[in-house]
């Protein structure tokens, strides 16, 4: 592996979730103890199955790992470290405040900017602090911090005075308020992250277009930032052993296309190629095998893939979204589990059967376009331009809330204003008069805001209290949130692969919205092997390691649709509508 050739101190491996970042991680913190070094291995990810692959319980407390000499883990929980860093921040300005900006305050420290910045406080030590951590000859992190948060953590000025003074709605400027003190620690830690010597970053990904496109534009950030050096493992590319039938020859193809347009920026790191296994990665002897060639394996002799999955087309929640002729579908879930197909498929289900169907996403344009390969009758197309609408709102905030302060503290609301959550903010101010069209037809939303943008806009009153105060008690209103949490008129669907990771990660999604008093309505496993019923051992073995997955989205809900993995990529108009009328069937 090259990325392990004289490995630094500390190594960071980051990606999208679901590309095998923990497995990545442990089986490197497993080759280094082997090898006779002292390591520590550190997960800040919040879905963090470090415990579950070595098969032990691991805490918010550094635990020797009995069965590897030399190795410890440590798992970061994030909820603690949020909630330990949240009371910090708002403990100085309790009872100086009404509770309503409090509780506004509270909200703002709810996001993935204050997990991220929390969690870099959590170990931050484990950088910086050579007398309680000197005695590892390695710090392995799964889960690298983003560009954002660093930058963040490098800029000058302190926000107490202004949320003390509540010159405006909190939103990612929370955090900032309490991060003067530790800027000494901080800066230390930054330091160690940005040289080479010390630190590597490895980038983590799978063989398909969004996933590269994803760890380009890590790296780009990061580089902004004084990170670089990077190092790219493809992780999970289809070996010989799967077998010459026609699922598998075709997803090589796929895996094949992807890697000849690698992107630029990347193309040119040193560059490792991880074999996928017919098993998960849990346990010593997985780990063990993966930086390893094999000749594939047979599946378990229990193993019956798809006998235990029911039949779940997607048509089944086609029609009874269908019964009252129009309404608000909107697709959710993590990057790379085929949100735009899922919204695509369903979109052109109902336009088919004779419905008006407005489609719209947050996506590039010529990717839905690319998706549909040109109109269909009945179905309406459009985009919401992130890059637009966070522009115009960027804009917007630093004349309001940035009008009255320094440089300083101008330049720290720009920064603020770079954060993901600020990004859904802008876009759902977009996407709010889409959702009032639900009231006439069917509106189908690729990519929605997650629950805790709709509980800052609550809270804050951007939007909803905005509209309770106008209004007052004497005629009734509704917000676009309000529409959001009525079942009768928004259906949230929820989509995921059957992986561990993306599962964790929906199932976290979901008890997000639910806090937003929004409740997902169904979820729609994408790219199912199990569901495709395939003939070679290799790919019956990684059928039989999706059950346990399927079974846990039985558990979440009471409606599940699942989608078998295809040999092509469902584009155009005819493979959209089959993808609804498929069963967990051969393709």
């Amino acid at each position: 592996m090259k990325f392990l050739e004289s490995a630094p101190r500390f190594l960071f491996f980051t990606g999208k979730g679901g590309v095998g970042k923990t497995s990545v991680a442990c089986a490197t913190a497993l080759t280094l103890a082997k090898s006779g070094k002292k390591v520590l291995l550190v997960s800040t990810d919040p879905a963090s199955n470090v415990g579950q692959v070595f098969g032990v319980r691991i805490g918010n407390s550094v635990t020797p790992l009995r069965a590897v000499p030399g190795l410890s883990a440590l798992e970061i929980d994030p909820e603690q470290a949020v909630e330990a860093y949240r009371e910090r921040i708002v403990a100085p300005v309790r009872g100086l405040l009404p509770e309503s900006e409090l509780l506004g305050i509270v909200e703002s420290l709810s996001g993935s900017c204050t997990t991220e910045i929390a969690s870099f406080d959590e170990f931050t030590n484990l950088l910086a602090d050579d007398s309680s951590y000197g005695e590892y000859d390695h710090i392995v992190f799964d889960t690298a911090p983003t560009g954002h948060t660093i930058r963040l953590l490098q800029l000058p000025g302190s926000w107490t005075d202004f949320l003390a003074a509540g010159k405006g709605d909190p939103s990612c400027l929370g955090p900032l308020s309490g991060l003067e003190k530790h800027k000494q620690v901080y800066a230390k830690a930054v330091q160690a992250l940005t040289d080479p010597a010390r630190t590597r970053l490895v980038l983590v990904s799978r063989a398909q277009t969004s996933s590269l496109g994803e760890i380009e534009r890590t790296y780009l950030e990061l580089n902004q930032i004084g990170i670089g050096g990077g190092y790219v493992v493809v992780n999970g590319v289809l070996p010989d052993a799967a077998g010459d039938e026609d699922l598998a020859e075709a997803l090589g193809a796929r895996e094949t296309a992807a890697l000849a347009a690698f992107p630029e920026a990347v193309a040119s790191l040193p560059r490792d190629v991880l074999e996928l296994k017919p098993g998960n990665m849990v346990g010593i002897p997985a780990l063990e095998s993966l930086f390893t060639t094999t000749s594939g394996g047979d599946a378990p002799d229990d193993a019956a893939p798809g006998a235990e999955i029911e039949d779940a087309p997607l048509a089944a929640l086609v029609n009874e979204m269908e019964r009252d002729g129009h309404g608000l579908v909107m697709c959710m879930g993590k990057g790379g589990v085929g949100k735009t197909t899922v919204a695509a498929s369903i979109a052109v289900a109902l336009a088919k059967r004779g419905h008006a169907v407005h489609l719209t996403t947050t996506d590039p344009a010529a990717h839905l376009s690319e998706t549909l390969h040109g109109s269909i009758p009945g179905l309406t197309v459009s985009r919401i331009d992130p890059a637009a609408a966070i522009q115009e709102y960027r804009s917007h905030v630093l004349e309001t809330k940035g009008r009255n302060l320094d440089e300083d503290g101008r330049a720290a609301l720009a920064e603020d204003l770079l954060s993901p959550c600020t990004d859904e903010v802008a876009v759902f101010r977009q996407f709010s008069k889409v959702v009032q069209e639900s009231r006439r037809h069917f509106v189908v939303i690729d990519t929605a805001p997650t629950g805790h943008t709709l509980l800052l806009l609550d809270a804050t009153g951007s939007y909803h209290r905005e509209i309770a105060r106008q209004v007052g008690d004497t005629m009734g209103f509704e917000t676009p949130l309000m529409r959001l949490q009525d079942p009768a008129q928004t259906k949230v669907v929820l989509v995921t692969l059957a992986e561990t990771t993306p599962v964790l990660e929906a199932e976290e999604l979901q008890g997000d919205l639910e806090r937003a008093g929004i409740h997902p309505w169904a979820w729609v496993i994408n790219n199912s092997i199990a569901a495709a019923h395939p003939q070679s051992p290799f790919l019956q073995a990684r059928a039989a390691s999706e059950i346990e997955q399927i079974t846990k989205v039985h558990t979440l809900t009471d409606r599940v649709a699942l989608i078998p993995l295809l040999p092509e990529e469902p584009t155009g108009e005819g493979k959209l509508s089959a993808m609804t009328a498929l069963s967990s069937q051969p393709a």
